[in-house]
């Protein structure tokens, strides 16, 4: 683990804090310095919304090393309530049970465990919403 990459991604992966432009009011997750929508550069720091909708996904049948334990799951582009996309694992679903519109909710959760240090990493997981 990089511990740079960490510092500097921690309101995001810890805090979900995305950005919003001040000139249009898109939403932005991860925060970038220029809005896709308007070109503005000015922005301001807001939390994601808890929620939303999956909008595609992937089942994980043969993953990297690290996540081996996991396999198979479902990686999904969600679409949260407030507009903003984002990637996210899905867990707490069969892969026989995800569809496209599924509501889900984010949770933090361990990602995974760095080495003999036993160092872990932990972020957001979405789950499905009852």
């Amino acid at each position: 683990m990089i511990t740079a990459r960490v510092w500097r991604e921690r309101r995001q992966r810890y805090l979900n804090e995305a950005a919003r432009c001040k000139g249009c009011g898109r939403i932005h997750f991860p925060p970038r310095q220029v809005c896709d929508a308007c070109r503005g550069s000015d922005f301001e720091a807001v939390r994601l919304a808890e929620t939303g909708k999956v909008l595609s996904w992937s089942i994980i049948r043969v993953p990297p090393p690290a996540f081996a334990q996991e396999a198979p799951y479902a990686v999904a582009v969600l679409e949260m309530d407030d507009g903003a996309r984002m990637m996210a694992q899905v867990a707490d679903v069969a892969p026989e049970e995800m569809r496209t519109g599924m509501r889900v909710r984010l949770e933090f959760r361990k990602i995974r465990q760095y080495g003999r240090t036993g160092i872990i990493a932990y972020g957001h997981k979405a789950v499905p919403v009852a």
